[in-house]
């Protein structure tokens, strides 16, 4: 594939409409053109102990963030009329799915990629279908696992070697 958006969100707890970071890689003609980042104020407003763990974000830092329709206001004109590509499809575009509904957006019914399940088809042998040992895998070392935009890049890296 040569156009397209890699796209990842990280979550402040359990439930999918707590985005509190978003990362968007734009790719045109195999090129990575354009990116995208920022911190989101979650909804519901609370961090799991576990998800900080995961991503290190905590309620300082997104508590002056935007909430996610001005965030989205931003990324929309970016990512119009390409597929967006994630590397567990189900997560990221069930979290966008949820953060639409819960600011009663109309969702635009986004063409979704995943570069989880293409890589588990295609690539026999691995240790396991992490982002990172997937991205490895290509030659792109992923240095900052579970930071929105580094993940994002991860994606579309891979992306552009196995998604067609």
């Amino acid at each position: 594939m040569e156009n397209f958006a890699a796209i990842d969100f990280e979550t402040a707890n359990e439930q999918r409409t707590s985005v509190c970071s978003v990362g968007v890689v734009i790719v045109r003609e195999g090129e990575f053109v354009d990116s995208y980042y920022s911190l989101i104020r979650p909804e519901p407003e609370y961090y799991t102990y576990w998800n900080t763990r995961v991503h290190g974000l905590t309620m300082a830092d997104t508590a002056k963030a935007p909430i996610f329709p001005t965030v989205w206001q931003e990324i929309a004109p970016l990512i119009e009329g390409l597929p967006l590509i994630a590397h567990n499809k189900g997560f990221d575009e069930s979290c966008l799915k949820a953060v639409f509904r819960t600011y009663n957006l109309d969702y635009p019914d986004y063409e979704f990629h995943c570069t989880l399940s293409t890589a588990r088809k295609r690539i026999k042998g691995l240790p396991n279908y992490q982002l990172h040992t997937v991205a490895a895998y290509f030659g792109y070392e992923l240095e900052q696992h579970h930071h929105a935009l580094a993940d994002a890049e991860a994606c579309a890296w891979i992306a552009r070697e196995i998604i067609e």
